[in-house]
């Protein structure tokens, strides 16, 4: 069974999706607050998010999460807006879901961000380029003597990255690799994942842009 929280005040809501995913492998539980969340979700395989909660909205629970806990998290956002998936990529969750989604789409989502956060590791090995060493038997990463506290995302792109320094990596590259699934041809994810990596490395020349193509790790 894969242990899903709901973290959402729409109780109606909370409660068709437990009668759908139960039958089919997911043991289902819900809170409505955001504290309640916060101090759950740790306990559990994925946790489903909403970005509109009373008192603590979900971009704080998500980061309050992400202090202690990198449990793969699929956000709901009210309209779908931009505004919303980029603010919740760039706090550290895995993807995103409108409000108004299918039962189907949802299924295919959770299914997507499991593989993309368990999917089987080659054996254990030390990734070194410059500063940047990665354990990807640990799933650690460092820059210099700094610990990196990198989601499953981030960690899987900056591996991409640091393999083959100097090397341009498109953007369909990078999603399919770290992803495993496509995104729309508009979708701003990549993106916001790769200014999320800079941010944590503490020097973004190390991730160059190259304009219309894609990205590139340099020394």
């Amino acid at each position: 069974m894969t242990r899903l929280l709901i973290i959402d005040d729409d109780r109606e809501l909370c409660g068709l999706v437990r009668d759908y995913l139960t039958p089919l492998g997911y043991e289902v539980t819900a809170v409505h607050t955001g504290p309640a969340g916060v101090a759950e979700a740790g306990k559990f395989d994925v946790v489903l998010l909403d970005v509109m909660l009373p008192g603590l909205d979900g971009f704080e629970v998500l980061k309050q999460i992400r202090q202690k806990s990198a449990v793969p998290v699929l956000m709901l956002t009210a309209r779908g807006e931009e505004t919303d998936r980029v603010v919740g990529l760039e706090v550290g969750a895995d993807d995103y879901l409108p409000k108004t989604f299918s039962t189907r789409e949802l299924l295919a989502r959770l299914r997507a961000v499991m593989r993309r956060t368990a999917r089987p590791e080659l054996p254990a090995t030390e990734i070194v380029a410059g500063p940047v060493r990665l354990d990807t038997g640990a799933r650690t990463a460092a820059f210099g003597d700094k610990a990196l506290a990198l989601t499953a995302i981030e960690f899987d792109l900056l591996a991409e990255l640091v393999r083959a320094p100097g090397r341009v990596k498109s953007r369909e590259q990078l999603l399919e690799a770290v992803a495993g699934r496509d995104y729309e041809v508009f979708d701003r994810s990549i993106d916001v994942h790769i200014c999320a990596l800079r941010k944590k490395l503490g020097n973004p020349a190390f991730i160059r842009t190259v304009r219309s193509v894609g990205y590139t790790f340099e020394l």
